[in-house]
């Protein structure tokens, strides 16, 4: 069962972007990074996947990383479903899922068509999550909450063949909280085994820190095993200015225009040089888990492939 990540060292991680694909996947294996992380909507605006989905093929054409979402959608599935998917590929795969989920809020269609009041999403997600610690505590449960009730049902993980018996994570696999507001760094604080925030400052994620670690010592909850990590959109190029083209390019589509001056707080884009530099902010800010996302339309295996071998080795703890 893959461990979590510890907190005094930094590692990467990898978005498989465009789309999983098994030869994207093998190459990743055999670069020195520890995990592959995809999301999905359910009604996005582009011919893309949905997150459980991505995951599954991510579990199976993979056998060392970890894989994770980046992210699920809580508040549009049923709890009691995403429960059992998850702890199943969590099983099958060995140990090696993590899950990271936010409220979403960004398509409001989806919200209406699965019948899902969007001003509820952040309620409902609390309450998701809630109903996915117990179901996976392996005992029989009931729960009546605002948004679902059930009584006397009791969860079983598939079986991992190889064993005969589920490898599912002890008490299921860790959630990781994502976001960008007060809201979702005191839902980290409280129900969360990790915060991952995305298009952040280095000043913006020490900030966070700051916010969590108050928020979970006034809750009484030990940090201890807390995973820090961050989704980070940046491209990396041998020819910088390419470089930071892709990243105007990317961003520009898939989150609006934005004038350089912000993408280059909050999507770092360069040389390896470049880039290392800039990481080394965040990881002196908090950041322990960077998880790489191509900001690029073309050739995103050669982001990681750089991000792995040539930005990893410079970052250091301090």
């Amino acid at each position: 069962m893959t461990p979590r990540i510890s907190s005094d060292r930094i590692v990467m991680g990898a978005a498989a972007l465009p789309e999983p694909e098994r030869e994207w996947l093998a190459e990743a294996e055999r670069l020195p990074i520890e995990s592959v992380w995809q999301g999905g909507h359910v009604l996005p605006p582009t011919y893309t996947g949905e997150t459980i989905t991505r995951l599954a093929l991510m579990a199976a054409w993979t056998e060392r990383l970890r894989v994770g979402t980046s992210v699920l959608v809580l508040p549009l599935y049923n709890p009691v479903m995403v429960a059992k998917q998850l702890a199943d590929i969590d099983s099958r795969s060995g140990g090696r899922l993590s899950v990271g989920l936010g409220v979403g809020g960004e398509f409001a269609k989806e919200f209406e068509a699965v019948g899902v009041d969007i001003k509820q999403r952040g309620a409902r997600t609390d309450e998701a999550i809630a109903v996915l610690r117990q179901l996976w505590t392996g005992r029989r449960v009931s729960h009546h909450g605002r948004f679902f009730h059930f009584d006397d049902v009791e969860m079983h993980p598939v079986e991992e063949p190889s064993a005969g018996r589920p490898l599912m994570h002890d008490g299921g696999p860790p959630l990781l909280i994502s976001g960008r507001k007060d809201l979702a760094m005191r839902r980290a604080a409280r129900l969360g085994d990790g915060w991952m925030p995305y298009l952040v400052s280095p000043r913006a994620y020490a900030r966070s820190v700051e916010v969590i670690r108050k928020e979970a010592a006034e809750a009484g909850r030990d940090l201890g095993g807390f995973e820090w990590a961050m989704y980070a959109y940046c491209s990396i190029r041998a020819d910088g200015d390419r470089a930071r083209s892709d990243v105007r390019q990317f961003l520009g589509s898939a989150y609006g225009d934005k004038p350089q001056e912000l993408l280059d707080r909050i999507a770092p884009s360069g040389t390896p040089g470049e880039v290392a530099e800039r990481l080394q902010e965040y990881a002196d800010a908090g950041v322990r888990h960077f998880i790489v996302s191509p900001a690029a339309h073309r050739d995103t295996l050669e982001v990681v492939r750089l991000a792995a071998l040539e930005v990893l080795p410079q970052l250091v703890t301090r």
